[in-house]
Order: structure tokens, then C-alpha cells, then sequence
């Protein structure tokens, strides 16, 4: 007698459903069959031999307790509507869920969990975070008897192309923007990314395995990419430094504290030279150490090998909950209002005249702020203003800001002073 297959249905024929719909139609997993699939366009060739697979247009056929399907993957996307209805539905109707959508997950994370606990099913998501990188399994499994101090990632691909692109070619913010959306790397739309919401998005999943605190996007101090000049990208090089999007998740005493934003990467430092559309995550851990995983963040094959490894675990016997604690362990993050504690990078622009360099040095030094190096250049044709840029030594956040308040009030301070953290390791 044959062993019992594991059977599937597929909410999504994209790029990404395509994929994995393939490797399971040609046998690729052991002991997992395709059954059914939900597409919008029954009539659109996808190039697969869908002839032993029950196709349909409702995706909540999908989660019917009768259907004989055991594993629904949901490749739709959406934060909300039929997506959801359909995780819900499936938990509930006691079929376990395979998911790479990461903004359903990060703004419903507790309710899902619950339900996937209460119905004793698995939930996995190792698609909705760092695309092909197995960062959620390392985590939850490799990683299980360690204590995670930090982790820090690059986890947009999409900002991490832009500055990446803007440090080898010197173009302009948007400039680069428009090269990445013709070549498919950044949405019409591409707020969610260079607002870095998409990297909070996935940093709070992460938090919320490493630390047992509750998915929240509000707990997340944030700040996108759009401030960022050719002149700060010039100045990073000169201070031999790269810029990037990084996340930042950091566990001590019981708080957790989650940032994300542009920062200034010594070479020193893992993540300095992850470019184009790669991700990477650095976690540092007791007594591991150091580990760093890097690999494509984006794409239909990184994003479909995710989804095929939950598949696998899940037809082994090994599917998971989507946290590593219990639901009612979890506990909330620290809120936004954390202050970094790190060397400073300062933007000014500084009126043409004696005196102006030695009134804003003097200010951070009465706040405590001290210089480590600085760049002064001519200004360019028909600017009125210096381009002054400082990094300083370690301080505190808040320091550095009152000294900033203070500076602006100063005559002749061009208002887009800019500050950035600097990271060394």
C-alpha cells in the first residue's frame, strides 16, 4: 500500500506560484501532490500541465473542510481581504497554510497564530522574510538554544539596489529610482519600500522569533531613503564608509528595542558591501557567536525555494506554529521612541561666511557632540551654501538631536541638515 501524499492547493499562479506548482507537478517533493489551484484567468496558458489539477477562480473553495486538501499556500498577496479570508479559513478548517506574504503577517500575526495554534496546524512564512534566505528556520530551529542579542539585515532589496547603484554611478536619488522601476526592481508605487515600511515589516516578524515580543510596526522607530543626496553617498566614500537601509532588532534586559533607517557602514562592518538587490542578516547570539546569511532577497526562484522548504518540513512531520512561543507568552516590543546610542554622521549647509563652521562646532561640543572627522567642499555652481559633513564620536542620540534643534536656530543654517548613524560592526 502507498503512503499517503500530502495534498496541496495553490492560491496564485504569479511568478512565484508557477515555480513551485512545477517542482511539485514533476515530482520534486516526495510524498506531496498538486490537487488544486486558483487563478483569476482560467484561460491564460501558464505553461504547466494542469490536466490532473482541479482548477479554480474562488481562492475560499480553497479552505472547504471537504475538498481532501491538507496544505493551502497563498501566493495571492494582499495585507487583508480574500488573502486573509482565505489563511483564516484554511486554520480553522484544520488545513495547515504556507504563505510569503509578509504584510498580511506582520498586521495579523497574533490573531493567525492563534488560530494556528488553537486548530494545531503549522503556519509557514520563510518566504515573507529575506526571500531565499533561510533566516526563519535558523532562527527557530538552528538556533533554538541560543540567546539572539541583535540582529541587523539589509532586507529591501529594492533600497539596497538604489544606494548601491547611486555609490558605483553618482546619479541622483531619482534618478536611480526610475532605473529600478523600469527594470522591475521597484513598484510604480515605491513608497512601502524607500519608506522602509517593507524592511519594519519583516524586522517585527524576526523580532517577534528572536525575542518573543508581538509583531507591532508602530514599535518600530522608522525612516525611509528619500533623504539621501549624491553628496551624502560621496561623503560616505570619502569617510570610507557605504550607506544602506539597515534593520536593527537589539534584546537586553528584557527590553526590545526595533530600528530601521539609512546608516553609514564602516568597512569594517558585515553588511558594508551587500549590493544590488541582495539581502543579508548578521545575528549575533550566545554561544554561537556571529553568524551572517546572505543570498537573493527577491525574485520568483529565491521566493518559491522558501515556499517549497515549508512545504517540505510540513510533509515531514515537521510544520511549526508561527512563533517560537506561545501566543500568550508574547510580549510587546519597547516603544519607538528608543534613542541609538552610536558615532553620528551631520549634514549641514552652512551660509558662506566667516564664523559659520566655528558657531556649529561650538554648539555640539556645549551639548557634548565631539567631531571625530569632517569635510568641508566648495559649494556647487549657484548654491548660496557650504556642504559641511561631520561624523562624530559615540554619543547618545538625544545629545545629538538637541544640538541639532539648537543649530537650525542659528542664521544662515540651510534647513535639510541630515543626521545617520555610523556603524562599524
Amino acid at each position: 500500500m502507498s503512503e499517503a501524499k500530502l495534498r496541496i492547493g495553490i492560491a496564485g499562479l504569479g511568478t512565484v506560484g508557477k515555480q513551485v506548482a512545477h517542482a511539485i507537478l514533476s515530482g520534486t517533493l516526495p510524498g506531496v501532490i498538486l490537487t488544486h489551484v486558483v487563478i483569476r484567468d482560467i484561460s491564460k496558458d501558464r505553461g504547466l500541465d494542469l490536466s490532473s489539477v482541479s482548477i479554480g477562480t474562488d481562492p475560499l473553495a480553497l479552505a472547504d473542510p471537504d475538498n481532501g486538501i491538507d496544505l493551502i499556500v497563498e501566493l495571492m498577496g494582499g495585507e487583508d481581504g480574500e488573502a486573509l479570508d482565505l489563511v483564516k479559513g484554511a486554520l480553522n478548517s484544520g488545513k495547515s497554510v504556507v504563505t510569503a506574504n509578509k504584510a498580511m503577517l506582520a498586521r495579523h500575526a497574533m490573531e493567525l497564530a492563534t488560530l494556528a495554534d488553537n486548530n494545531k496546524q503549522s503556519l509557514g512564512f520563510e518566504a515573507a522574510v529575506a526571500g531565499g534566505i533561510p533566516i526563519i528556520k535558523t532562527i527557530r530551529e538552528a538556533l533554538a538554544g541560543n540567546k539572539v542579542t541583535r540582529l541587523s539585515g539589509i532586507l529591501n532589496g529594492t533600497c539596497n539596489f538604489i544606494l548601491s547603484q547611486m555609490t558605483d554611478t553618482g546619479a541622483a536619488f531619482d534618478d536611480v529610482l526610475k532605473r529600478a522601476q523600469d527594470l522591475g526592481y521597484a513598484e510604480a508605487d515605491p513608497s512601502f519600500d524607500i519608506g522602509g515600511i517593507d524592511a519594519a515589516q519583516k524586522l517585527t516578524l524576526l523580532a517577534s522569533l528572536a525575542y518573543g515580543v508581538k509583531p507591532d510596526l508602530s514599535a518600530v522607530s522608522l525612516r525611509g531613503i528619500t533623504e539621501i543626496t549624491a553628496r551624502d553617498i560621496s561623503a560616505a566614500t570619502d569617510f570610507k564608509c557605504s550607506i544602506r537601509l539597515v534593520a536593527l532588532a537589539e534584546g537586553a534586559g528584557g527590553a526590545t528595542s526595533l530600528w530601521v533607517g539609512p546608516a553609514l557602514l564602516r568597512r569594517s562592518h558585515p553588511l558594508s558591501q551587500i549590493n544590488g538587490v541582495t539581502n543579508a542578516v548578521v545575528i549575533s547570539a550566545e554561544p554561537v557567536g556571529e553568524l551572517i546569511l546572505q543570498g537573493p532577497g527577491a525574485g520568483g526562484g529565491a521566493t518559491a525555494s522558501a515556499v517549497l522548504g515549508d512545504i517540505a518540513d510540513i510533509a515531514g512531520g515537521y510544520g511549526r506554529p508561527l512563533f517560537v512561543h506561545p501566543v500568550s507568552d508574547l510580549v510587546d516590543a519597547q516603544s519607538a521612541n528608543q534613542k541609538l546610542e552610536s558615532a553620528w554622521y551631520l549634514r549641514f549647509l552652512l551660509a558662506d561666511t566667516a564664523g559659520s563652521m566655528a558657531s556649529v562646532t561650538q554648539i555640539l561640543a556645549k551639548n557634548g557632540v565631539s567631531i571625530e572627522e569632517a569635510i568641508q567642499r566648495a559649494p556647487s555652481d549657484g548654491e548660496t551654501h557650504l556642504p559641511v559633513v561631520f561624523i562624530t564620536h559615540k554619543t547618545d542620540e538625544s545629545a545629538v538631536q538637541k544640538a541639532i534643534l539648537e543649530v537650525k536656530e542659528l542664521s544662515g543654517i540651510a534647513a535639510d541638515v541630515l543626521c545617520l548613524p555610523v556603524f562599524a560592526d
